[in-house]
């Protein structure tokens, strides 16, 4: 079947109550607007007849021994032999008799169509109230910001792409969490993104779905934050090191009075804390990201190349040794301090704003150091 130009796939796992309803839609669609198409099901390891069902209908079954939502429609899109294809879940709750609007998108160029559920139209019932007015919403909130999309709708389940995606864009994710890597690679990789209305009825099946609310969930949000090392790593370091710098600025030279209260050195051990805790996190963030630069799960960007390119083990290990002879150079002066008075009781808020200073000097020049180490370890040249 080379001219095949569409191919519908989806996702089985015990379908038999549902399955034949969506391929009959998905047949009817194709002998309506006069496409040559076929049907894949991804099987996840039926144990109810989904297959024979399937293979009765005309469709073709691709057996994907590995579990997972993501693992299933990856199996079937691999196998997929059109030029575009249109994946949608075999519960009956999306409408494969009306794919109009993805056919002309993905006819136009576009190199990934979602659906849009919440312009299109969610039938009652269709969706629990949690996952209308919280999860879909604040995920798809958390996408837009984190990664600059346009896309209302990050978790609809019916959309349409090109046949080769899950190698263009290297897609690994095999649990529910493959909705949200497709559309965060494809928006990274910056491939051509267009949205259209779809509709949502009730789930056909008198069974639970497979979707676990709080688990997949978290697997969605976890998946955000761990392919968005700006808002997990860097951000939230640079908020915590400005804090504790300048919270430790004011304090270093003397007690600071607010209201009725003395903020001292007990306040700067945390403000130094805070400097420790966020340079460390900013480190990671640029770890993390050059980690997935180098491994091709995150897109190249230039001023990182040219910062890693520029002797950064160098530069890092001198920065860092400065730092931390800084450090000593004020362990080495409080000693000298505590000599004067012929090694006996210090005054301890005096002492300890020259000591916690170059404890955290020390501290942070360490990490550079080791810092500029690992990163040229991710920047060593592999065949």
């Amino acid at each position: 079947m080379a001219d095949v130009e569409l191919t519908i796939v989806m996702p089985c796992l015990n379908e038999a109550e549902t399955l034949e309803k969506c391929i009959v839609k998905a047949k009817a669609y194709l002998e309506r607007a006069k496409i040559a198409g076929e049907i894949v099901i991804g099987d996840n390891g039926s144990t109810d007849g989904s297959q024979d069902i399937a293979r009765r209908c005309g469709a073709r079954v691709v057996d994907v021994p590995r579990r997972g939502y993501g693992a299933a429609l990856m199996g079937a899109i691999e196998a997929a032999k059109g030029t575009y294809v249109i994946m949608g879940d075999s519960d009956d709750s999306y409408d494969f008799g009306n794919l109009d609007l993805y056919v002309e998108q993905l006819r136009a160029g576009k190199d990934l169509v979602m659906g849009n559920r919440f312009k299109g139209g969610i039938q009652p019932g269709a969706m629990p109230f949690l996952h209308k007015y919280l999860g879909n919403p604040v995920l798809s909130f958390i996408g837009r910001l984190f990664f600059k999309s346009d896309i209302g709708d990050f978790h609809c389940g019916l959309r349409g792409f090109k046949q080769d995606i899950v190698s263009r864009l290297g897609l690994q994710t095999t649990g529910m969490e493959f909705a949200s890597e497709m559309v965060v690679k494809a928006t990274l990789f910056k491939l051509d993104i267009a949205e259209v209305p779809t509709t949502l009825a009730p789930d056909g099946r008198s069974r639970p779905p497979h979707l676990r609310t709080w688990r997949d969930g978290w697997r969605h949000l976890r998946f955000l934050l761990i392919y968005s090392p700006r808002w997990l790593y860097t951000i939230p370091g640079i908020t915590l090191m400005l804090i504790g710098l300048v919270l430790g600025g004011l304090l270093v030279h003397g007690p600071k009075h607010i209201g009725g209260a003395t903020l001292d050195t007990n306040t700067l051990v945390y403000a130094g804390t805070a400097v420790i805790i966020g340079f460390q996190a900013l480190v990671f963030g640029v770890l993390t990201r050059v980690y997935g630069m180098v491994s091709g799960f995150l897109p190249r960007k230039q001023f990182l190349e040219r910062f890693t390119q520029q002797g950064t083990l160098e530069k890092g290990l001198v920065v860092g040794i400065l730092l931390f002879l800084i450090g000593c150079a004020g362990g080495v002066h409080a000693t000298l301090e505590w000599r004067n008075t012929g090694f006996a009781n210090l005054v301890y808020p005096q002492v300890l704003r020259v000591v916690i200073p170059s404890a955290i000097a020390i501290i942070v020049g360490f990490q550079i150091m080791l810092g500029a180490f690992f990163l040229s370890v991710l920047m060593i040249n592999k065949k």
